[in-house]
């Protein structure tokens, strides 16, 4: 089973730099099994088709406009999906949204799909995260090893 761990967002504009943030974190402090792979995908969109093909297990995290307050964590999953991201908190979207529509038309998208998110406050140009977000960190990271887990595919924290 190929699992694919994809953090989404723009590092510059505040919240939106969440899902970056949390694959960092994972990247830094867990150990995961060769069959998993944690990316920053970062802003590229269509560039990480090929990052998809062989996927099994899709999970991504990112900020997602739900309309709730800011700092609520959502889960996603399958038809789910092309709905939330309907609505564009910036251009990543955009191409994120046409990334598993291309994978799914060459037909390679993955069978399980999952999206792990939080209501941004916060999408101006800026380094930080607003305060309701960046309380969600430990939760949208355990949330990700959570379902890791579930898909037999769990972390093990780096002993430091």
């Amino acid at each position: 089973m190929s699992v694919l761990v994809l953090g989404i967002g723009n590092l510059i504009m505040a919240d939106d730099g969440i899902g970056v943030k949390i694959v960092q974190r994972l990247q830094r402090d867990y150990r995961f099994p060769p069959e998993v792979t944690i990316l920053d995908g970062g802003t590229l969109g269509l560039d990480l088709l090929p990052f998809l093909e062989g996927v099994e297990r899709l999970l991504m995290v990112d900020a997602v406009e739900t309309g709730w307050e800011p700092g609520t964590v959502v889960r996603l999953e399958g038809e789910e999906l092309p709905v939330a991201l309907k609505t564009k908190l910036s251009p990543h979207q955009v191409g994120l949204q046409d990334l598993l529509a291309v994978a799914e038309l060459q037909g390679f998208s993955p069978k399980d799909m999952v999206l792990w998110g939080v209501q941004p406050a916060i999408l101006d140009m800026g380094m930080d995260l607003s305060s309701p977000v960046a309380a969600q960190m430990d939760t949208l990271v355990d949330r990700v090893l959570a379902e890791l887990a579930g898909w037999g595919a769990g972390g093990q924290p780096i002993a430091g």
